[in-house]
C-alpha cells in the first residue's frame, strides 16, 4: 500500500459562538491542510497519484475558504467552524472527486490539528 500526501494553507477567520474562552471572539488562522490518499499500486509511470494533480485538487478546494469568515459560509450556517468540522467538509468535497482519499488533517496552529477519516 502507498500513502500519498500533499499540504497547502489558507487564511480565514472564524469564531466559536458556544465556546467559553477567547475563541468565542472573532479571530483568524493560517490553516494548514494535509490530504492523504491510499493506493494499492502504482501506474505505468511509477506513480500512485500524481503530486501535481493532488495539489491542484487540494488548492481548488481550499480556495473556497481563503480569506473568508467561515461562519458566514452557507455550509457552516448550522455547523460550528471547528477544525474538526472543516476537516470533514474538505473530506466530503474531495472524496467526491477522488475515491482514494484516506484522510484530511487541519491545523489551526503549528501544534493543534484535527484529522477526519472514514473506516
Amino acid at each position: 500500500m502507498y500513502v500519498i500526501s500533499v499540504e497547502d494553507t489558507f487564511d480565514a477567520a472564524h469564531c466559536l459562538p458556544d465556546y467559553e474562552g477567547s475563541c468565542k471572539r472573532l479571530h483568524g488562522h493560517t490553516y494548514r491542510v494535509q490530504i492523504e490518499f491510499m493506493c494499492a499500486d502504482v501506474d505505468e509511470s511509477g506513480m500512485a497519484i500524481d503530486f501535481r494533480q493532488a495539489k491542484q485538487l487540494l488548492r481548488s478546494t481550499l480556495e473556497y475558504f481563503d480569506h473568508q469568515y467561515i461562519n458566514d459560509l452557507p455550509e457552516f450556517s448550522n455547523r460550528i467552524p471547528t477544525a474538526e468540522n472543516i476537516a470533514r467538509f474538505i473530506y466530503d468535497r474531495i472524496k467526491t472527486k477522488n475515491a482514494r482519499l484516506r484522510s484530511v488533517s487541519v491545523w489551526e496552529t503549528p501544534t493543534s490539528r484535527a484529522t477526519y477519516y472514514e473506516d
